[in-house]
């Protein structure tokens, strides 16, 4: 499975595959019947606090990253979204965001994150949280 990160604002591509919406709230200037979504996963998103603490800062991006990750692994819903992607084996998985620094924000950790429990994971090491 490739999986392509791309800000939801972006025209869908013909190899977009099964394209996820990653964050919590609803992108402002994106009617819902426009954004062409399959999923709205609010779940894998990070938390309001751990977004307002990192307010796109830059200088602040590490440290939100290892935050986020950390939410990641331990929370049961995320680790359930993974192993329904895991059985959908859709080809390609585009997460869609909204930020607009394409180099610090937290689609790019997600993508990281799945890539290393979808891609280098079998089914049956699913992460202890």
């Amino acid at each position: 499975m490739k999986i392509h990160i791309k800000r939801i604002f972006e025209d869908k591509a013909q190899g977009d595959g099964t394209r996820i919406l990653v964050d919590r709230i609803w992108p402002r200037g994106i009617k819902k019947e426009d954004a062409e979504i399959d999923d709205w996963a609010k779940v894998l998103a990070p938390s309001t606090e751990a977004r307002k603490d990192f307010n796109h800062d830059p200088d602040k991006f590490e440290e939100f990253s290892e935050r986020y990750e950390q939410e990641l692994e331990q929370s049961d819903e995320v680790q359930d979204y993974i192993d329904k992607l895991k059985a959908d084996k859709p080809q390609n998985l585009t997460l869609l965001f909204a930020a607009k620094d394409t180099e610090h924000n937290h689609a790019l950790v997600l993508q990281k994150y799945l890539q290393k429990h979808i891609a280098g994971a079998s089914l049956g090491n699913r992460p202890k949280g």
